[in-house]
């Protein structure tokens, strides 16, 4: 995938793993933003940093969550493109332009980061 394609739109780049239960906690809330402001064009991207033999299990949970944005299987050498990703959650949230305009590490204030979304929507 290339976030190129997604160019326009206001796209939450997360970073996450089965295991996580932050991460698992955050997902409800990332797939209700892309329903709520995805005709604002806000994009979801969910990056799934288990391991590659674990993508049907990351389909299943995908699937038991009823998540409807795109989550996609990453790496070590993807992680490192981002500054690398060393634990999760991490979020990026990257403007219409391409430009990441702030990274989320950890278990995050999920108001707060709504609240950047909002403010990146409201840009032209």
């Amino acid at each position: 995938m290339d976030l190129s394609a997604y160019r326009g739109k206001v796209v939450l780049l997360n970073f996450w793993a089965g295991w996580c239960a932050p991460c698992l906690t955050e997902m409800p809330r990332f797939n209700a933003w892309q329903r709520e402001f995805g005709t604002q064009k806000l994009q979801v991207l969910g990056v799934s940093m288990d391991e590659v033999e674990d993508a049907d299990a990351v389909r299943t949970l995908r699937r038991k969550l009823g998540v409807d944005y795109p989550i996609l299987m990453g790496d070590a050498a993807l992680g490192k493109l981002y500054g690398g990703i060393l634990g999760v959650p991490v979020s990026f949230l990257i403007d219409r332009q391409g430009v990441i305009r702030a990274r989320f590490q950890g278990e995050t204030g999920l108001a707060a980061m709504e609240k950047r979304i909002r403010t990146l929507l409201a840009q032209p």
